[in-house]
């Protein structure tokens, strides 16, 4: 038997707790709506920790005819980076020509249309540049001499979920993770949703609309609400890997390859470089995607056609795949299958509760989607109010101008002495000016409690747990922070170790 979770019943419950199904549950909260949003996992999860962590427009798209596609996602780099300027930061990318593949013209004309499209003022423009005389040029190959230099953003994806969840619970939302939806039912002009606890406790809850934004499991959502599967997905592979530094400068890149496809090679966390992404059609599980052997030799070649300094699949510390649930559009390709996205209203004839389905998008856009989203329920729920708000209000910790980054690590870096230059770097960027709700009127690392390795404290994962949802050890090391890459096995054990005597890993 079921346990009622809440006598009341929530205006909007959403499904899923990925950057669209966060993004819409604030968007709602934000005007008025009572939210509940159910994730089966931990936030970010799945796909959405599993991007190239880019805020961008997809220069590649433009080749495919995805102009207002590109158009949109670049007139979101900008509010995206002025109400979330800790974990988005502009990046310059390197293109360059390479003979035999896309000619100079192409790349002038994409690029032209890149700086123009899409309302970019404050982002610098493109220019042209020589790679032999150029700090971006050292550490590759010789032989590359003309090449592209534009802009694009860069993000924390995971945490940008994790912010857009906390700003719906500021706001009213009930975030409930490591709850799985077990059944859907339309009654009483609503829909009974049951589910259970991680631990495999029965629980119903009660909406007067519902949003589908299940990701990949969109499908499978859409089978139990309907109880018949009658759409089509695309779910397409992007892996990537992490290899130790090879490049001292900030410039990122934009390689192209000899069978068309493009991967980019990005600075990360410091010491590192980012390189991705695949493209291959998905037709296993979705619990432990992983990027495959095959997929991993892949980037360490495509990576070696450039830079001077080769890797081996040896070199990799760390890779990640995610599973892109993209419209199925019949591109005989999957890097050419449409990052667009498709929102499906039903039901609301004759009484019938409102159920919006979320098919595809890419995380640039996701503000855009939520807010399109909510427009389309805001007919069916009277108590939604008001226009889009999303585009101005700054995610938690987002509050200050998008040129303060700096000056608020220094602040930082002055209040907290104790911390070193890494880590006053990398609190500021995660969490703004948040991160004092943390780390208080602390005067020592001994202030913050135990100390689990490379400036992690007991404060931050108290905080973690409290504010952020976080259960377990990945939790923590792989979504909320990357300390995953830093903390060696004794210091994961004992930070497992911590969790687990306090029954949060279990909660």
């Amino acid at each position: 038997m079921s346990e009622e979770s809440q006598a009341a019943i929530h205006d909007l419950a959403v499904i899923g707790g990925g950057v669209n199904g966060c993004g819409i549950a604030r968007d709602a909260a934000g005007r008025g709506a009572s939210v509940l949003l159910l994730e089966r996992g931990d936030l970010a999860q799945g796909t959405s920790s599993a991007s190239t962590k880019l805020i961008h427009g997809g220069l590649r798209y433009l080749e495919h005819g995805a102009f207002a596609l590109v158009r949109e996602a670049l007139s979101e780099r900008e509010r995206l980076w002025r109400i979330a300027p800790h974990i988005i930061h502009p990046m310059r990318f390197v293109l360059p020509w390479t003979r035999g593949l896309r000619p100079r013209w192409m790349l002038r004309l994409g690029l032209f249309l890149y700086d123009h499209i899409g309302g970019r003022r404050a982002l610098p423009a493109t220019e042209a540049i020589d790679l032999r005389h150029h700090v971006a040029g050292a550490p590759l190959k010789p032989g590359f001499g003309p090449a592209y230099c534009y802009s694009d953003g860069w993000v924390d994806d995971a945490r940008l979920v994790i912010l857009n969840a906390r700003d719906a619970a500021d706001r009213g939302a009930d975030i409930r993770t490591r709850t799985e939806v077990t059944g859907l039912a339309r009654a009483d002009h609503g829909w009974i949703i049951d589910a259970r606890t991680g631990d495999g406790a029965p629980l119903r809850f009660r909406a007067r609309a519902l949003v589908n934004a299940a990701g990949p499991s969109v499908l499978a959502l859409m089978c139990m609400a309907r109880g018949r599967g009658d759409g089509r997905m695309r779910l397409v592979r992007g892996s990537h890997i992490v290899v130790p530094r090879l490049f001292d400068h900030g410039f990122a890149y934009f390689f192209q390859l000899p069978d068309g496809r493009i991967f980019f090679a990005i600075p990360y966390e410091r010491d590192f470089t980012l390189i991705g992404t695949t493209d291959r059609d998905h037709d296993g599980g979705l619990d432990h995607v992983a990027a495959s052997p095959e997929e991993i030799a892949y980037l360490c070649a495509g990576a070696n056609r450039y830079f001077a300094r080769s890797i081996t699949p040896a070199d990799v510390v760390w890779s990640y795949a995610g599973v892109r649930p993209l419209i199925d559009d019949g591109s005989t390709r999957p890097e050419a299958a449409t990052r667009g996205y498709r929102l499906e209203l039903e039901g609301d004839a004759d009484g019938e509760a409102p159920l919006l389905h979320v098919l595809g998008g890419k995380i640039t856009t996701y503000r855009h989607l939520a807010e399109e989203a909510v427009a389309l329920l805001q007919p069916h729920l009277s108590m939604l109010q008001g226009g889009d708000w999303t585009a101005d209000a700054p995610l938690p910790g987002g509050d200050f101008a998008t040129a303060g980054l700096a000056d608020l690590i220094a602040g930082l870096a002055r209040d907290y002495p104790f911390l070193d230059a890494a880590s006053a770097d990398r609190i500021g960027r995660a969490y703004g000016t948040r991160a004092r709700d943390w780390l208080g009127e602390a005067r020592g690392m001994a202030d913050l409690g135990v100390h689990f390795g490379v400036g992690l404290t007991e404060a931050e994962v108290a905080y973690l747990v409290a504010r952020e949802w976080a259960r377990t050890t990945e939790d923590i090391v792989w979504r909320r922070t990357k300390l995953g890459l830093r903390l060696n096995a004794a210091q994961l054990a004992e930070l497992d170790a911590w969790l687990k005597e306090r029954q949060w890993a279990n909660a």
